[in-house]
């Protein structure tokens, strides 16, 4: 029995929370805002640029991917075909997001998860990719390392779990975070993560 897809941008959205993947996935919620507006424009801009071969390396952007036992399918914004001496091609994925490199793992996760598509597609291992950040302009080196590659099959299967009990979990307030979340007004972080009484009383005192 073929396992229902999870699409790769949205292991992300698991990382940095797992009710906002639930949300998205389970309940068809999405609203725009500034931080993901910004991240739509670039990556129109990088896959409406024509394809491209320079020298020994052949430019593919927009590639469909999609790996079977992992259930997993999506995008790539661009992957790069290196050729090598010994006449293969060896794929490198970038990946495109607005601002900077973050502290946490989810833009690499999302990475990782391509390189691990292509390696199932293509069968030849994909050890290296990058992130390329908009607001300093530059490629950020991701190894795919066990450690890496370990964090993202258990962001899969987690994900997985969310979408097969379809179960939301219950919001975990975090200032920084939830302010930044374009989700925050849909969430109520700071009212359902409550019991319905002490929610209420709150609204009651900011009315």
């Amino acid at each position: 029995m073929a396992l229902e897809p999870i699409y790769l941008s949205r292991l992300q959205h698991y990382l940095y929370c797992p009710r906002q993947f639930a949300l998205i996935e389970l309940e068809d919620v999405w609203i725009e805002n500034q931080f993901t507006a910004e991240g739509q424009v670039l990556h129109q801009r990088v896959n409406q640029a024509e394809q491209e071969k320079r020298g020994a390396v052949r430019t593919v952007r927009s590639l469909r991917l999609s790996h079977g036992e992992l259930g997993i399918e999506g995008v790539a914004d661009v992957v790069e075909y290196h050729k090598h001496p010994d006449g293969m091609e060896k794929p490198y994925p970038i990946e495109y997001k607005r601002g900077k490199p973050k502290a946490h793992r989810a833009d690499e996760v999302q990475l990782c998860a391509q390189a691990l598509c292509l390696e199932d597609m293509e069968g030849q291992a994909v050890p290296e990719g990058a992130l390329f950040y908009g607001e300093v302009r530059r490629r950020h080196p991701v190894v795919f390392d066990d450690e890496l590659r370990g964090l993202t099959r258990q962001t899969i299967l987690a994900c997985r779990n969310i979408v097969q009990t379809k179960s939301t979990p219950k919001a975990q307030y975090q200032a920084k975070k939830c302010r930044n979340c374009s989700l925050n007004d849909q969430c109520h972080p700071q009212g359902f993560g409550k019991s319905a009484s002490k929610w209420l009383t709150l609204q009651l005192a900011q009315d």
